[in-house]
């Protein structure tokens, strides 16, 4: 265990820290994805459910200030009653298929005085600020059937008033009825069938994409990351532990020839001082017979 004492160094501490918070966050942002695809899932049976049951009356569905409900979004609805064209919306900067155009929205005033919104279908034009000869809606009385929409919300679904319509970059009900004569239901219809049928049709809108989106291999990437990053973390670990390893024989290669070396010195230096002695002894012992001649 003493091998891996390094972990509780500064740097590895704060990078263990670091690979933990960072395993954490791409766990939850997959965890996220894969919620989002459990409520698209949810959303998706939703409205095939609605799009393929009986059309019920517009009355049994919207209703002033009642916001339109998750279970409602894309329900089919019929409604009878006459085009307030003089309160013609047009919606704009409508796209579809990366196409310019509006969609062209008419309150359908009901028996008892209400008005739903309908949009009635796109329409191409070359100027988003000037709208000449709009198409018509059927004259009379009309029934309808068309899905039902929740409002928009923000700033783009403010009215103002462009080359004589009102005009929205986003439909709300909230917002229409203050520009408006009739008393409106929340919410709006994307038509599905006229009777009588118009002079001009217009481009049906399109219905919701149904696919699961593409959370499910979001999520699994976000995974993929936290396994790799908790993978290059004892791979790093091991790393530094192997190089440990390998330097630790050398350094005691080193110490071994450090030791040896001092050896040799030392017995350089015993020998040098016992010649030294040697000399001194055999000049003492000469002057000690030249004295004793001397006598």
């Amino acid at each position: 265990m003493s091998s891996f004492r390094f972990l509780l160094s500064r740097r590895w501490a704060g990078f263990t820290v670091f690979v933990l918070i960072l395993a954490y966050g791409t766990w939850w942002l997959g965890q996220w994805q894969f919620d989002r695809l459990e409520d698209r899932k949810t959303s998706n049976q939703i409205v095939r459910t609605n799009e393929h049951a009986e059309a019920s009356p517009v009355s049994d569905v919207l209703a002033p200030g009642r916001e339109v409900s998750e279970e409602d979004e894309w329900r089919r609805v019929t409604a009878t009653g006459t085009y307030a064209v003089d309160d013609t919306i047009v919606w704009r900067y409508r796209t579809p298929d990366d196409a310019k155009g509006v969609d062209i929205v008419v309150p359908l005033v009901l028996a008892d005085g209400s008005a739903v919104l309908v949009d009635r279908g796109w329409l191409q034009t070359e100027s988003q600020d000037e709208f000449e000869d709009l198409p018509a809606p059927p004259s009379g009385e009309v029934t309808i059937t068309g899905w039902v929409r929740a409002d928009g919300t923000g700033d783009s679904t403010d009215v103002a008033q462009v080359d004589g319509y009102h005009a929205t970059r986003a439909l709300s009900s909230t917002q229409v009825a203050k520009v408006v004569d009739e008393p409106l239901l929340t919410g709006w219809l994307h038509l599905d069938t006229e009777s009588p049928e118009p002079a001009t049709q217009l481009r049906p809108a399109d219905l919701p994409e149904l696919d699961n989106g593409p959370h499910f291999f979001y999520g699994l990437q976000w995974w993929f990351f936290g396994i790799l990053a908790i993978a290059g973390f004892f791979y790093l670990m091991y790393d530094e532990r192997r190089t440990q390893r390998q330097d630790a024989p050398a350094q005691d290669d080193d110490t071994a020839a450090d030791d040896g070396h001092n050896d040799e010195r030392a017995r350089k230096k015993a020998a040098k001082l016992a010649q030294k002695q040697a000399v001194k002894a055999a000049y003492q012992a000469a002057y000690e017979k030249e004295r004793e001649a001397r006598r």
